[in-house]
């Protein structure tokens, strides 16, 4: 088990994605008052997945050549709650239940087996804001939570939950209930949060978090996170910390790991520009992997006096060899900051040794429907040998049906340059899925 980790690392630790739309928990209101609020908590999504080809990226030939098709799901249960406090200051809580599992074949890339199903506690956490009790950092300038939840950072390039869903198709110990593609489980096992600042100016984050996913080395780090946010946009720096990991599972760069990032994200006081970029570099804490840096940029322009008001952006990102991607998860729709959902998610490469060119149009004919293209062109894989080059293009559409569904199709040509580990040739592959999101 440690030798297929420390091997194949590169490969698995970017290859979950969060659900097509981002999306927040669902609340019915049970009680409301002066002294504060008690919430029913539910968010529901399930997703139907065919992928003609499949792929052995973990090297334990748990797919045969062919095709794929599986099932999953996952639905969110539970309560929130807060307590109104002096000054506007507010205590608040939740405590969730997550049932998920995934049907069929199970996925394409052997993640899977299709006979996961599991209930487990996926949100526990308490936490307190200032309101008004800290006028120098303005309301609710001063926040500070603990216990079990979803943590992310700037634009989810190295932090973006604990979204690594396994089954049990590599081994029971890394089965964290399957749906795979749609993530069902983000929480980190434990997390000490502290927020300082508002939505304006100088701000910081300063945390700490440690994750029970066997899949991700249980691993344990430290940061902290400074932002200054202006008009123009928003400048940030990140310092993490490895503090520990489960040896059993490899992975142990990541003990004693620094990793250090630089970001800006907006429009530069242009109207209709979108402009991103971050740079990270990155020493590893042993010598069983390379240290290493990443980087992109990003711009994109918004054709807002246009019929549908299109967009169009390009993107280039690299990552070294030894760069480990950390917790990246999706953050602000398909391609972020999983890059091609047949390479990010079943044939790679993971956001770790690749040089990718990204092509995104979008446009949107209602209010309640977009579709978009994405092309994308990895090269320089597997310590240059090509072994995971390849192209990808990706057409999707995001439709709200009605308050209580939303659906999002997505319909993927993928084309490796090799054979690789796309099983028995290299053949362009037809994907398609089919994502429903269910408010209740």
């Amino acid at each position: 088990m440690k030798t297929l980790f420390k091997i194949r690392s590169a490969y698995l630790l970017g290859a979950a994605v969060s659900a097509a739309i981002a999306m927040p928990a669902h609340a019915y209101n049970l009680h409301s008052s002066d002294a504060g609020e008690i919430n029913l908590d539910i968010e529901a999504i399930l997703g139907t997945f065919h992928s003609e080809e499949s792929y052995d990226v973990t090297g334990a030939a748990v797919n045969t050549e062919g095709s794929s098709n599986w099932q999953e799901a996952y639905i969110k249960y539970g309560i929130s709650a807060s307590r109104n406090l002096s000054e506007g200051s507010t205590v608040y809580g939740a405590l969730n239940l997550l049932s998920s599992g995934t049907f069929g074949d199970g996925d394409a890339g052997g993640f899977t087996s299709g006979d996961e199903r599991k209930t487990k506690v996926e949100d526990a956490y308490l936490g307190w804001r200032s309101g008004n009790l800290v006028p120098a950092l303005g309301e609710n300038g001063l926040q500070f939570s603990f216990g079990r939840q979803n943590v992310s950072f700037g634009d989810g390039f190295l932090i973006n939950g604990d979204a690594l869903n396994f089954g049990d198709a590599l081994g029971k110990e890394l089965n964290r209930g399957g749906a795979y593609w749609i993530a069902a489980r983000k929480a980190f096992d434990q997390t000490a949060v502290l927020k300082i600042g508002g939505d304006t100016g100088l701000r910081s984050d300063i945390f700490w978090i440690a994750s029970d996913n066997k899949a991700q080395a249980e691993t344990e780090l430290a940061g902290i996170n400074v932002e200054y946010q202006t008009e123009v946009g928003t400048f940030g720096g990140m310092y993490l910390k490895g503090l520990e990991v489960n040896e059993n599972f490899g992975q142990t760069h990541r003990d004693g790991q620094d990793t250090f990032s630089l970001r800006f994200q907006g429009n530069a006081g242009v109207e209709n520009l979108f402009l991103s970029s971050e740079f990270v570099t990155q020493n590893q804490g042993d010598k069983t992997r390379k240290d290493g840096n990443a980087w992109y940029v990003e711009a994109g322009w918004t054709f807002a006096d246009v019929a549908w008001s299109p967009s169009v952006s390009y993107r280039y990102s690299t990552f070294e060899e030894g760069f480990d991607p950390l917790f990246f998860g999706f953050n602000r729709g398909y391609g972020t900051w999983f890059q091609g959902e047949v390479a990010a998610n079943y044939a790679g490469p993971f956001n770790s040794d690749a040089d990718v060119h990204h092509l995104a149009i979008k446009a949107s004919p209602s209010e309640t429907l977009s579709i978009g293209a994405l092309f994308f062109d990895f090269s320089d894989t597997a310590g240059g040998t090509g072994a995971l080059d390849g192209q990808e293009i990706d057409l999707y559409a995001e439709w709200v049906v009605h308050d209580h569904l939303i659906i999002s199709p997505l319909l993927g040509f993928y084309t490796p340059d090799k054979s690789g580990v796309q099983i028995g040739n290299d053949d362009t592959n037809t994907y398609f899925q089919m994502i429903a999101i269910v408010p209740f």
